[in-house]
C-alpha cells in the first residue's frame, strides 16, 4: 500500500449506529497539480497599499474589517470554523480560518489554492454549499461561505441509528446529485462520506450541502490518478490500486448509501488495513438484520453502485435514474436553478459592451481557470462538433437540475450565441458561464479594456467602441448610444478605466 498507510486505528464496529471517534482519519493530501498563478498587479488602489498575500496571491484583507468573528462551530486538522456576520447586511455566515502556519509546504498552498477555485466553480449549485469569498490576513487564511446549522450529517445517522428507505432515498439522491452535478462540471471530490455534508436546518426535512472540498480535483482527459486519498470506510478498492478516476465517488455515495440504511458499513475490520483488506475482497453483506427487510430494489442499487470494477459501475447521472431513487419522495421533482444557469441568465440581461469584454478575458484565462468549465463544455457538446447545439442545451441544463421552457432556454441560447451563428462555440460558452470571481483579478479587467482602448489613451472613446464592436455585427450607433448611456456615468462621452470596471463587476455573482 506504500508507506504512508503505516498507521492503523482500532475502530470497534458493531450492527448499531457508527461510532465516530474510531473512524480512521483521511488520509494524505494528494500533491497538487495547479501551476504558479500569476502574481496580481498592482493597478488598484487597493492592490498598490495593501501587502499581497502569498497564499491567495491578492492583497491582504482584515477579516474583522468585513465580518464580526463569533463562537466556534468546530474544529479540524487544519482550521477552525466561527460563527460570523457580516458588517454591512448584519447576515450569518461561517468562517473557515486556516492557520498558515499549517501551510507549510508548497503542496499546502496549492492545495489550499485549488479548494478555494473549486468552491467558486461549484457555487451555487443545488445540495453544495454556497460560497461567498476567501481573505488572507497575516495569521490565517479565512473562507467564508453559507452558514448550515442542522450539524452534520454523521450526526442525524448516529441519532437515528437508520433511516426510513423513504428518508434515506431523499437523502441519497441529494448526495448523488452532489456527485453528478460535480462530475458534470469536471470535479472530483474524492472524500465524500457523512462528516461532509451539513444540514441547512434542525428541520427533519432539512437541504443537505457539501462542504468540504480540500481534497478535490479538476478532472484531466485521459489522466489516471495515483494518490491514495479519502477516508478509510469511503475509499473505493482502486485509489487503493492507485489508478483510479471520477467513479470513485459513486462507489463512497453508496457506501453511505448502505449506512444510511443499517446504521453500519459495509467493509469493516479492526484496523485499517483490515478494512481495506475487506474493500478489495468481501461481499456486501445483506443477510444480517435489517437487510432481510429492505426492498430489493435498494439492494439492487447499492449493488450497482458497489461494483468493484469502476468500468461497470453505475454512474451518478444513471443512479439518479435508478427507479428507487426516483420513488423515494417528491424532492425529485422540485425544481432546481443551477449556477451555471443563473450565470447564463445575467449574461442574458448584460450590455453588449459587457458580453464582448468578457469574451477578451475568457480568451485570455489560463488552462487552470477554465478546467471544470472545459469538461462541461465537452459534456454538453455530445456530438463533439465543438459548438453547442439548442437541443444539446436543453439536454445538458436538464441534466443539472434546470426545468426551463424551450422558449426560456431559446433566450438563453439567443443570449449566448454572440456571433449569431446558431450555436454555442466554446468561448462563447466560457464567456457566458464564467464566474464572477474571475473578475476579481485586476489583469484580466485590464486586458479587456486595453483591448479595447486601442491608443492607451486611457479611455475607450465612440470610435473605439464602434470599431470593436462592428466585428460582432453590432457597430450601430443606437447600440453605442445604449451602452455609452448605461457606462458612462459622468456622461464626458467616453468610458475611463473605473466606469469599465463599475460596469464589468455590477451584478455579475
Amino acid at each position: 500500500m506504500g508507506n504512508c498507510l503505516t498507521k492503523t486505528y482500532e475502530v470497534p464496529i458493531t450492527p448499531g449506529p457508527v461510532k465516530r471517534p474510531a473512524a480512521p482519519q483521511s488520509l494524505p493530501a494528494p500533491a497538487p497539480t495547479l501551476p504558479k498563478p500569476i502574481p496580481s498587479r498592482a493597478f488598484s488602489k487597493q492592490a498598490s497599499s495593501s501587502q499581497m498575500g502569498h497564499v491567495l496571491q491578492k492583497p491582504m484583507v482584515d477579516v474583522t474589517s468585513l465580518y464580526a468573528l463569533d463562537k466556534e462551530l468546530g474544529r479540524g486538522q487544519f482550521g477552525v470554523t466561527f460563527l460570523c456576520t457580516e458588517k454591512s447586511t448584519g447576515r450569518k455566515y461561517a468562517c473557515k480560518s486556516v492557520s498558515k502556519r499549517k501551510l507549510v509546504t508548497k503542496h499546502d498552498i496549492d492545495d489550499m489554492r485549488r479548494e478555494v477555485v473549486i468552491l467558486q466553480h461549484l457555487t451555487g449549485q443545488p445540495n453544495i454549499v454556497e460560497f461567498k469569498g476567501a481573505y488572507e490576513d497575516k495569521e490565517n487564511v479565512h473562507l467564508v461561505m453559507e452558514l448550515c446549522m442542522g450539524g452534520e450529517l454523521f450526526d442525524r445517522i448516529t441519532a437515528k441509528g437508520s433511516y426510513t428507505e423513504k428518508a434515506a432515498a431523499a437523502v441519497c439522491r441529494d448526495i448523488v446529485n452532489v456527485v453528478n452535478v460535480c462530475h458534470f462540471m469536471g470535479v472530483m471530490h474524492r472524500d465524500l462520506k457523512p462528516e461532509n455534508f451539513l444540514l441547512v436546518s434542525k428541520d427533519d426535512n432539512a437541504e443537505l450541502k457539501a462542504t468540504d472540498f480540500g481534497l478535490s480535483v479538476f478532472i484531466e482527459e485521459g489522466k489516471v490518478y495515483k494518490e491514495i486519498v479519502g477516508s478509510a470506510y469511503y475509499v473505493a478498492p482502486e485509489v487503493l490500486q492507485k489508478n483510479y478516476g471520477k467513479e470513485i465517488d459513486v462507489w463512497s455515495a453508496g457506501i453511505i448509501l448502505y449506512i444510511l440504511l443499517c446504521g453500519f458499513p459495509p467493509f469493516y475490520g479492526e484496523t485499517e488495513k483490515a478494512i481495506f483488506d475487506a474493500i478489495l475482497t468481501e461481499d456486501i453483506d445483506f443477510q444480517s438484520a435489517p437487510w432481510p427487510s429492505i426492498s430489493e430494489s435498494a439492494k439492487d442499487l447499492i449493488r450497482k453502485m458497489l461494483t468493484r470494477d469502476p468500468k461497470k459501475r453505475i454512474t451518478a447521472a444513471q443512479a439518479l435514474e435508478h427507479q428507487w431513487l426516483r420513488a423515494g419522495g417528491l424532492a425529485s421533482d422540485r425544481p432546481l436553478d443551477s449556477a451555471v444557469l443563473s450565470r447564463m441568465k445575467q449574461f442574458r440581461a448584460m450590455n453588449k459592451l459587457k458580453k464582448l469584454a468578457l469574451m477578451v478575458i475568457a480568451e485570455n484565462l489560463s488552462e487552470e481557470d477554465i478546467k471544470g468549465l472545459q469538461q462541461m463544455f465537452k459534456n454538453m457538446d455530445t456530438d463533439n462538433s465543438g459548438t453547442i447545439t439548442f437541443e444539446e442545451l436543453k439536454t445538458g441544463l436538464r441534466r443539472l437540475g434546470s426545468k426551463l421552457t424551450e422558449a426560456e432556454i431559446k433566450q438563453l441560447m439567443d443570449a449566448a450565441d454572440v456571433d449569431k451563428s446558431g450555436s454555442i462555440d466554446y468561448i462563447e460558452f466560457i464567456t457566458a458561464t464564467m464566474h464572477r470571481h474571475k473578475l476579481e483579478k485586476e489583469e484580466n479587467l485590464l486586458k479587456a479594456f486595453k483591448y479595447f482602448d486601442k491608443d492607451d489613451s486611457g479611455y475607450i472613446t465612440r470610435d473605439e467602441l464602434r470599431h470593436a464592436m462592428s466585428q460582432y455585427g453590432m457597430g450601430d450607433e443606437a447600440t453605442i448610444d445604449e451602452v455609452l448611456d448605461d457606462v458612462d456615468t459622468n456622461k464626458d462621452g467616453k468610458i475611463n478605466y473605473d466606469e469599465f470596471v463599475a460596469m464589468m463587476r455590477r451584478g455579475h455573482t
